[in-house]
């Protein structure tokens, strides 16, 4: 049977490939765009460098009107300076900061007024972005002046915008992926109640009908005492508890206050007589450790997890449940250890996930069950505390001690 953790793993990479195509295609098209973009606007502070240099090579009022509506009509923020570095005109920047219009009429001998601190971060930007224009305007004091120009806003904005646009796309997904998954999950959690509770009443009558054989037997065989019916009772009353569990999916459990270790305990005594004799069971800890448990459903995180190490140990060895306590965190932690194969460290958490096993038949549901009955139902933890190849695994579950509380109100 195949994994379908494994083919969703394979999906999510493939739609993972492909939106990394759409997104490396956005990115290169917006870089052809601003490349080309870019080179225009180079284009454009050429002209209007060419047209400052001809205001300085004709007095011609026609051309002159000309060659200023040129030079005004670059809409790149430019600055023109001598080679001391003085600003001698600008273009395009922000009038706030400039005082006056530095650009004077023909023949105007004032000279310009501006904010050097705003000009003086305008020609870093200008020239962190691109090399000046060099032009020659001997006759003026000086051999040459330099046209330092910036990226338009529109070019700005082209540069910054496929980001944002990802970005947006992929909150988008994000969002999307987030109520398709709770949809989904929503639905999954239907049909599994669903299925539960018609399973839970299915059992309902043929359960009734063996305890009525087994008394039937008791009185026909006068069998009060025999062992073997006794533990046949067991198995059918044990049949009641897991029907009772099915019956408990989909709803709110009522938890009350047990001993941890005698719940274990009583469980552990029922499971280990029906496994093999080469396995060993061992609880250790503090016996009078109660936290708030549900104990059908209790005893099925307890099971699924004795199980797991029952058919991780391939050969003689021993499954140990230690039950300690954190007064500072006021919680109770149950370890269960077996002597199995161990799990692979990048398994740690995939292990909690619907359909993952290693077992040929296995529908790798139980430990997902457990973790929901841990976490939902009991308001614990449960995880993987350790494992070691070829040595076995730890399981940790972690309970809220009730002791303390129950100590405090007796106390007040």
């Amino acid at each position: 049977m195949s994994n379908p953790y494994l083919q969703k793993k394979r999906w999510k990479y493939l739609l993972l490939f492909f939106a990394l195509v759409i997104a490396g295609s956005s990115l290169l098209y917006t870089k052809y765009l601003v490349v080309n973009i870019a080179k225009s606007e180079r284009t454009r502070a050429q002209v209007w460098a060419q047209t400052m240099k001809q205001i300085f090579s004709t007095l011609d009022e026609e051309q002159l009107n000309y060659v200023f509506f040129v030079r005004d009509s670059l809409s790149v923020p430019a600055i023109v300076t001598d080679e001391k570095g003085d600003i001698k005109f600008h273009r395009g920047l922000d009038s706030g900061k400039t005082n006056i219009n530095v650009v004077p009429e023909p023949g105007a001998k004032k000279a310009p007024v501006y904010d050097p601190q705003y000009f003086e971060n305008e020609l870093k930007i200008m020239k962190a972005q691109h090399q000046p224009i060099k032009i020659n305007v001997q006759g003026f004091g000086d051999n040459y002046w330099f046209v330092y120009y910036k990226d338009s806003q529109l070019l700005t904005q082209l540069r910054v915008f496929p980001y944002i646009q990802l970005s947006i796309i992929a909150v988008f997904l994000a969002v999307a992926y987030s109520a398709f998954s709770s949809s989904r999950k929503s639905e999954q959690n239907q049909v599994w109640v669903g299925l539960a509770k018609e399973t839970a009443h299915q059992l309902g009558t043929p359960i009734s009908s063996l305890l009525a054989w087994i008394e039937l037997m008791k009185a026909k065989f006068d069998a009060e005492d025999d062992p073997l019916i006794a533990e046949m009772a067991n198995d059918v009353k044990r049949l009641e508890i897991v029907a009772d569990r099915f019956s408990k999916i989909g709803s709110k459990p009522v938890l009350e206050p047990h001993s941890v270790y005698e719940v274990i305990k009583d469980f552990v005594d029922y499971f280990s007589v029906r496994v093999s004799d080469k396995i060993s069971f061992e609880i250790t800890g503090d016996r009078f450790l109660k936290a708030g448990i549900n104990v059908p459903l209790f005893d099925w995180v307890i099971e699924n997890l004795l199980k797991n190490a029952v058919n991780a140990i391939e050969a003689p060895g021993s499954i140990k449940v230690d039950i300690a306590a954190s007064k500072a965190r006021n919680q109770i932690y149950i370890d269960v250890t077996d002597t199995g194969k161990g799990i692979p460290r990048s398994k740690f958490v995939t292990v909690f996930r619907p359909g993952y096993t290693t077992r040929k038949r296995g529908w790798g549901l139980g430990l997902s069950l457990t973790k929901r009955m841990v976490e939902n139902y009991h308001n614990g933890q449960i995880f993987v505390k350790d494992s070691e190849l070829g040595k076995g695994t730890t399981f940790r579950i972690i309970l809220r001690n009730i002791e303390d509380d129950s100590d405090s109100d007796s106390e007040s």
